[in-house]
């Protein structure tokens, strides 16, 4: 992490109320020579970890639908969101959160994933990590209706689609989740479902 192009930061704790956000102030030196002072404010909230799951058989895909209160603060009419299955990582490696967050959204309790690509999702202020994977499910995996757990307040609508269907909604703006977006563009990609 290091690097001789930052010096002389400091760190000033603004929230730790849910997450942790803090305003770091650095010195940055720029591509001319100078050196600059910036300020950021940085939202750390952990890293997270999110799944397509997919059924070749019946050429379906199984994603989510909820609330998401910022989406309603920035144009999203009712603040539902069509999704993939996803969540923080809170201590587990990354392929058991995808499995444990499998189960307790949608249901289903998965043997095996593949994880396809790693990535910052919204390096300008957050210093989250995403983790995406791909997984196939059968419908003798199903143990639960899934819909989240009630300790957290979680109310998930579980969806289970035909791919193209879920293809039609990416490309007529339906679907506008970016982490749905990477794993369905993946899977049209590789032909996932083919």
């Amino acid at each position: 992490m290091a690097t001789n192009r930052i010096k002389n930061i400091v760190s000033k704790l603004l929230s730790d109320n849910y997450y942790i956000l803090k305003k770091l102030t650095f010195d940055y030196l720029m591509k001319d020579g100078k050196w600059v002072t910036q300020a950021r404010e940085v939202y750390d909230r952990g890293d997270g970890a999110g799944i397509l799951l997919y059924n070749k058989e019946k050429q379906t895909i199984i994603l989510t639908k909820q609330f998401r209160m910022p989406t309603y603060m920035n144009d999203n009419g009712d603040g539902f969101l069509v999704e993939i299955a996803a969540g923080m990582l809170d201590k587990d490696n990354p392929e058991a959160c995808v499995i444990r967050e499998t189960e307790e959204e949608v249901g289903y309790r998965l043997k095996e994933v593949k994880k396809v690509y790693e990535g910052y999702s919204s390096p300008g202020v957050m210093t989250e990590k995403m983790h995406f994977f791909i997984g196939e499910y059968t419908d003798d995996m199903k143990v639960n209706d899934g819909g989240g757990l009630d300790s957290e307040h979680e109310d998930i609508e579980v969806l289970e689609m035909p791919f193209q269907e879920a293809v039609d909604m990416l490309n007529t703006g339906k679907i506008v989740d970016t982490r749905t977006i990477v794993l369905l563009q993946y899977a049209i990609i590789n032909t996932l479902l083919d």
